[in-house]
């Protein structure tokens, strides 16, 4: 397991850079690209740690319900056996939401973004004003291996830890009142499988929620 330090973010210093361009202009207005970087380094617990994002989407803002097409890649280092420094990423104030940062879907709560790296390709369409419908597919695997001692976070003895995939809706149903539902599975691989000892079972779960802005 993973050890848990006392007060280990005493001290942590950090600093995250984010960008977004459209490199071709007028041209092509609804292309874009977006990168994210972020470096935590602490002395008192020879931490340095690191984790980063890149980005390239279009819209088809011709076609009936505007499709957004998006690929991500993102990284969180994880932790080399081989050295006496932490290189851990902590992922501080993590909300697991797959708008956000989080690596994958239901499976981004077991493989918190820590040594983990994912590739995401995810589909927007919006067919009223107030109706969206979003696809996403992550394939998460892990960035450092454990060595034999297998820990979803500390490491694992395969790389590749699950495969999830994502349907999500939104209504405006008002201004001021948001509805949002979705369902998601995660199959787990044989990195996921190494932890439990075995096989895995695949992990499902769906949601509704209702916003309301005062």
């Amino acid at each position: 397991m993973p050890s848990i330090l006392p007060g280990g973010r005493a001290g942590l210093n950090f600093v995250n850079l984010y960008g977004r361009a459209n490199p071709f202009g007028e041209r092509f207005d609804d292309f874009f690209v977006a990168g994210d970087f972020a470096y935590e380094q602490n002395d008192r617990i020879d931490m340095q740690a690191w984790a980063g994002r890149v980005q390239i989407g279009y819209t088809f803002a011709e076609y009936s319900w505007a499709p957004t097409l998006i690929y991500s890649y993102q990284t969180f280092s994880g932790d080399d056996p081989s050295t006496s420094k932490l290189e851990r990423f902590d992922p501080l104030f993590y909300e697991g939401s797959p708008s956000a940062w989080s690596s994958g879907s239901r499976s981004s709560m077991v493989f918190i973004n820590s040594n983990v790296n994912a590739h995401m390709l995810s589909m927007r369409v919006t067919p009223t004003e107030r109706d969206t419908f979003s696809l996403r597919y992550a394939y998460i695997s892990a960035n450092e291996d454990a060595n034999g001692v297998p820990n979803p976070i500390a490491g694992v003895t395969a790389r590749h830890l699950s495969d999830d995939i994502f349907l999500e809706y939104n209504r405006a149903l008002s201004p001021n009142i948001y509805l949002t539902a979705g369902f998601s599975v995660s199959f787990p691989g044989p990195g996921a499988n190494s932890v439990v000892d075995g096989a895995a079972s695949v992990w499902t779960e769906g949601f509704a929620n209702v916003v309301v802005n005062f």
